[in-house]
């Protein structure tokens, strides 16, 4: 029988996402990519510390058993294959020897293999990358490598936070706010409140989520999901958004509407071992108290033209 991915929840995740290479990357942005590989090279034996989105990868995998592997880690990186055997020692140190699986692509694209892979998910730390994810339909979020490490009080829990609008539902809402000012926003809303929002760009992973946490249940791993809406938005306008769940059939196990707020200390209070908003604003609040990435997509986030 052919090997597949297909029946798994699968996240493709970069080196610097998953490890703490930050002092590397420091010495391949000040000198050049030889120095990187003979400083990588050097500590082949010394396994990286764990990086922002380290916490969230060992518990989702602590859903699969010997007998239903339900959750697939792949590396996909733009580091040399020296770098990915140092990657692949330190992933076996910390205890996640069920991560075999790897592209290392020495500087090129690796946003390509997210299709063959079937990616639920891309965390990198470069945004370019992440960009390019996006537009090929790919949930994706550049991780903020400077985030606060998730805890360790949840250690049964899976804790994830969304952002709505741009990140679980398309951009058609924020770009009415933008345009027009609050008072249109929330009219915009109220009148389109029994119709659901188009999908968002991370629609699909909360799909996959869902289908992860009931097959979990079933297969009595201890392991469960708890996630969280955290959005802007307030009454009136929070109707469309839970009726877009709602339209969906799938439910979050928080939501909050903050109406402005900043959502850090709220995400602190939540303990997620990762939130996912589209502005950089929030996700810089955010950073301060729990791991963080920035979905680089909707009208806060135009594309850059580079000119002649």
């Amino acid at each position: 029988m052919a090997v597949t991915l297909d029946d798994k929840l699968v996240v493709a995740i970069s080196s610097r996402a998953l490890f703490n290479f930050e002092e590397e990357n420091r010495v391949f942005e000040k000198d050049n990519d030889r120095a990187y590989v003979d400083l990588q090279r050097q500590r082949l034996d010394v396994p990286a510390a764990p990086g922002v989105a380290f916490s969230l990868v060992r518990k989702l995998l602590a859903f699969n058993t010997s007998e239903h592997q339900r959750v697939e880690v792949v590396l996909l990186s733009r580091n040399d294959p020296v770098s990915g055997m140092r990657v692949f020692r330190s992933c076996h140190a910390h205890g996640l020897p069920s991560i075999q699986r790897g592209v290392f692509t020495q500087g090129r694209d690796p946003f390509r293999y997210l299709r063959p892979l079937g990616a639920h998910l891309f965390l990198s730390a470069n945004e370019a990358d992440v960009r390019e994810a996006l537009h090929l339909g790919y949930p994706a979020a550049r991780v903020v490598t400077e985030s606060v490490q998730a805890g360790d009080s949840n250690p049964n829990e899976v804790r994830i936070a969304f952002d709505g609008d741009a990140v679980l539902f398309s951009d058609e809402a924020e770009r009415v706010y933008q345009a027009e000012g609050l008072a249109a926003f929330q009219q915009h809303e109220t009148d389109k409140a029994e119709q659901p929002l188009p999908d968002g760009p991370f629609k699909p992973l909360l799909a996959a989520l869902h289908r992860l946490q009931s097959a979990g249940e079933a297969g009595g791993t201890g392991m469960r999901i708890r996630t969280a809406l955290v959005t802007a938005r307030s009454a009136p306008a929070h109707e469309r958004a839970i009726r877009t769940l709602m339209d969906w059939n799938i439910a979050v196990d928080e939501a909050m509407f903050l109406g402005g707020l900043p959502k850090g200390e709220f995400l602190r209070e939540f303990e997620p071992d990762f939130f996912f908003d589209d502005q950089t604003g929030h996700v810089t609040s955010a950073a301060r108290h729990v791991p963080a990435g920035h979905v680089n997509s909707g009208i806060s986030n135009p594309v850059r033209v580079v000119g002649n």
